[in-house]
């Protein structure tokens, strides 16, 4: 096992300075456990105390290792892959972050895996690692060397996470280090599937599968490119967006009757509930949202974006349709505006930059209204997007009559929306590198600021500030009012695709290669350096 620990002794933090960091005045015990921190998925953390400013340091000569004496604000570095889009999570003193297998923890698995991995938090120290072979159809549904896109949702001592296979997996919190914890129990075959490899014997250090749902197999989704939806659980259910997209000839849906959500029981992995949308007879492209929920007029429901550019209510709870079980569409809504379809009395062709869009961002529940901004594949370009501000209440097709407000400003997004409680100001990123501040209650516009680089991430609201990074590798520290101001910026050295989070005090920001836990180290000269960026 020594063989397996060493290589994370170099991102090791003392412990007598991470029991002091974590005794900072200001520091909130809050964790991060799902994508978004809560159901409704608002981007916004409550945190006190955070750094104005950080710096990410150099590489040690000749590695791509942190020099932790050269960063600022920063108490620990770990290395990931060389690809890392999934969010970072933070729960019951661990962090959750996916990669991919460019930089392999254990050299039993060497060449092209998806990898979650679980760090702990107080050092960045690995404790257990989730190991995803590659499907062998390739890109057309596993892309090459992506990595691990979802983000996990951790609920006592299970995790729960959509794999690059097409799978909801649950996780054991502890991994195997604590046993197996079934029924799941054939782990060694897991980890070679389509490899052509024998079984590998698991030790401490690897992942405790509890139960998978191959939705590819049960459900015959057809994945475009990736799976990746975050995973939400409402009651004893667990629901994700099933990624169900079309061919690699882009114009066919293999299985167009596939659902494009689903509700699976949490305890067991068994199918309990899918939508009746039929979006796989409509989409465009790929299905790669995550679906939020909320409670509207004493009624739980879920709200997820459609590969078909429509914005969904489905109520959470499943009713029995023949021999199927439904999540019953309550309402839905046209994110794409009439001139965005239609142009000169002819449809106006999918993916042109002026024509409509699926939505890939997650939508945003908050005070009875759901909040949500159109987007594409970003091998697609630039094009017009659509921000949309929705009344949660209404029943059917709701189009025509549930527009609190609407913008048009933003381009094309892959982005979730920040919507600060104490200011009531909202901020969203498009994919064309703009951050946009509006008011939240009217759609009023207040600013924009150029980030000069592509933003597949999205904005984190906590302490009056927003962070963003951007496909640079640049981190922006904005202030959260309605007036613009960049407090600092710093870059990260590598493509900054994830999104920051902030829990415990600790601010997390990932690039493609490494993740940073950032905390106010140093009061006084982060202020000064604040000032004049």
């Amino acid at each position: 096992m020594m063989s397996l620990m060493q290589p994370w002794q170099r991102w090791r933090v003392s412990a007598p300075l991470v029991a002091l960091t974590l005794l900072i005045p200001g520091a909130n015990a809050e964790d991060w456990p799902m994508w978004g921190r809560t159901p409704g998925r608002n981007m916004v953390a409550a945190a006190t105390g955070l750094p104005k400013a950080f710096d990410a340091g150099k590489y040690k000569p000749g590695t791509e290792d942190v020099d932790l004496a050269t960063t600022r604000n920063v108490v620990w570095v770990a290395k990931l892959g060389s690809q890392s889009y999934g969010n970072t999570v933070v729960a019951q003193g661990r962090v959750f972050i996916g990669t991919n297998n460019d930089n392999p923890r254990d050299l039993r698995h060497e060449g092209d895996r998806s990898i979650l991995l679980c760090l702990e938090e107080a050092t960045g120290n690995l404790l257990w690692q989730f190991v995803v072979p590659k499907l062998k159809a390739g890109r057309v549904n596993d892309w090459e060397s992506l990595g691990l896109l979802s983000s996990p949702l951790v609920e006592g001592k299970r995790v729960f996470l959509v794999t690059s296979r097409g799978e909801v997996a649950c996780l054991d919190r502890d991994g195997l280090a604590d046993g197996n914890d079934g029924p799941f129990t054939d782990e060694a075959a897991y980890a070679v599937r389509d490899t052509e490899k024998p079984p590998l014997e698991p030790g401490p250090r690897d992942a405790d599968i509890v139960w998978v749902y191959d939705m590819m197999d049960e459900l015959g989704v057809f994945p475009h490119n990736a799976a990746n939806s975050s995973p939400l659980a409402v009651g004893q259910r667990v629901y994700v967006c099933t990624s169900n997209g079309q061919d690699w000839t882009h114009a066919n849906t293999p299985s167009p009757f596939s659902p494009s959500f689903i509700a699976l029981n949490k305890q067991t992995g068994a199918l309990e509930g899918e939508d009746a949308t039929r979006i796989g007879r409509r989409l465009f492209h790929g299905q790669w949202s995550s679906v939020a929920s909320g409670v509207v007029s004493g009624r739980p429901l879920i709200f997820c974006g459609g590969g078909d550019g429509f914005l969904y209510a489905l109520d959470a709870t499943p009713t029995r349709k023949g021999e199927t079980m439904v999540l019953e569409t309550v309402w839905s809504y046209d994110c794409n505006p009439p001139e965005y379809r239609v142009k000169d009395g002819k449809p106006i062709k999918y993916p042109s930059a002026e024509g409509p869009s699926e939505i890939n961002a997650t939508p945003v529940f908050y005070k009875n209204r759901v909040y949500v901004a159109t987007g594409q594949d970003p091998e697609h370009g630039e094009g017009v997007g659509h921000l949309v501000c929705v009344d949660a209440t209404g029943r059917g097709d709701v189009t025509a009559t549930a527009t609190v407000w609407s913008y048009k400003g933003i381009h094309r997004s892959l982005s979730t929306v920040s919507i600060d409680p104490a200011t009531g100001l909202l901020f969203i990123a498009d994919f064309s590198g703009y951050v946009h501040c509006l008011d939240a209650e009217t759609g009023a516009l207040h600013w924009i600021h150029d980030m000069k680089a592509h933003i597949w991430g999205s904005t984190l609201v906590a302490d009056g500030k927003v962070y963003l990074g951007d496909e640079d590798g640049d981190v922006a520290i904005l202030d959260a009012s309605k007036e613009k101001r960049l407090l600092s910026e710093t870059n990260l050295n590598a493509p900054a695709y994830a999104s920051p989070v902030v829990a415990n005090g600790t601010l997390y920001v990932a690039s493609n290669t490494h993740l940073y836990a950032v905390r106010n180290l140093t009061p006084a000269a982060t202020a000064t350096a604040a000032a004049d960026p």
